[in-house]
């Protein structure tokens, strides 16, 4: 004898059930094959989709599907960039002071290395909020559109978090962010010749406001 609470098959329900149980296994293929569909050509090369419908696959899939590498043609990093920053200070005698540069990246790098569980913040933060910003904002600092904000906005919040509120015996006022880009040397069994001369790609300073404090640190 059937157990009389087991589950009854889809054909013993109502017209309007089965109706309503077949709507929503359609509605959540559908939505899985567009959210698939919105990923595969986020990462792959170019072609006449995303040159046509480029903008919209943007919209959907950043920044909570973002994904950091490409299908084919994975180009392998040949710069080390260091994010770093620094800050201008009210000291106590209300005067100001500016701190020296500090190298976040650095920091993350001595944080991962020997670890071999590194949080995703470690590796990932700062470096992909450069790339962020570096994205949204021409060859004079300026941002294109609502992301270039965003993205200056996040910055500030990461190195206020690195910094905090105070630094050096002062309060933070304004903050500045510079990047310092390396070529990677080739091997030594190459003939390539690459000037391996740091260069610096340093932002205007930005005053800082109780919103990129972290919230604890807020007054």
């Amino acid at each position: 004898m059937p157990d009389g609470g087991a589950a009854e098959p889809l054909t013993a329900l109502s017209l309007p059930a089965q109706l309503i149980i077949a709507v929503a296994i359609a509605v959540a293929a559908v939505a899985a094959a567009i959210h698939l569909s919105a990923a595969f050509l986020n990462v792959s090369p170019p072609n006449t989709l995303t040159k046509r419908h480029g903008a919209a696959i943007d919209d959907y899939v950043y920044p909570e599907f973002e994904r950091v590498w490409k299908l084919f043609a994975p180009n392998p990093l040949q710069q080390n960039i260091a994010v770093q920053a620094r800050a201008e200070i009210r000291t106590s005698d209300g005067g100001t002071a500016t701190t020296g540069w500090r190298d976040l990246s650095a920091q993350d790098g001595a944080a991962i290395h020997h670890n071999p569980l590194p949080s995703h913040t470690q590796q990932n933060e700062l470096r992909r909020a450069w790339e962020f910003y570096v994205g949204s904002h021409d060859v004079r600092e300026r941002p294109q559109g609502m992301r270039g904000n965003l993205s200056e906005q996040y910055i500030r919040r990461i190195v206020m978090l690195r910094l905090g509120h105070e630094e050096d015996g002062g309060t933070v006022e304004r903050i500045q962010v510079r990047s310092a880009t390396t070529p990677v040397a080739p091997p030594p069994w190459s003939d390539e010749k690459i000037d391996t001369k740091t260069a610096y790609r340093t932002l205007p300073w930005w005053t800082v406001s109780s919103d990129d404090l972290p919230e604890a640190r807020r007054r």
